[in-house]
């Protein structure tokens, strides 16, 4: 059975960065999978990940926080999620024990606190910002973060 073909989401402006963001995070995702597959030693993806998290995603999370999450409010229950799961994945990105298990754990998690975002909560933010709540996000956030070259390719 073939899944029903799904159209991508249209993104307000402001928020494409974010959502351009996202797309990385979806990648840094499938190099650990990579990674995994190919039986590179775990300690080398953490020094990825730890790259990752201190120039992209570390930076990102602090962006949604103070600009994109109070359109909605610290209350609203879908930030409550979002916000414990930057939590979750951030002492999972800092975690220098069980590091297969941690890495396992970005793996998934992040993949689906990125779904969850993109498909639940820019969607509901999207329809409920102001023109001026917009403004003030691409005002703070008008080109995505990019992390460079990693020189140590392990996914390939």
């Amino acid at each position: 059975m073939v899944p029903p073909k799904t159209n991508p989401i249209k993104r307000h402006k402001a928020i494409q960065p974010l959502s351009r963001e996202h797309h990385q995070g979806l990648l840094l995702c499938w190099k650990i999978r990579k990674g995994f597959e190919t039986g590179v030693e775990p300690q080398r993806i953490k020094k990825y990940t730890d790259w990752f998290w201190e120039n992209q995603l570390r930076q990102h999370f602090q962006i949604e926080e103070k600009y994109v999450f109070p359109v909605l409010g610290a209350k609203d229950v879908l930030v409550k999620q979002a916000l414990e799961e930057h939590e979750h994945l951030e002492s999972l990105f800092c975690q220098n024990t069980d590091i297969s298990l941690a890495l396992e754990m970005i793996k998934n998690d992040l993949e689906g606190h990125i779904r969850f975002e993109e498909r639940v909560l820019f969607n509901k933010i999207q329809e409920e910002a102001s023109a001026e709540e917009l403004q003030e996000i691409q005002q703070h956030h008008d080109k995505e973060i990019t992390c460079g070259v990693w020189e140590d390719e392990f996914w390939k």
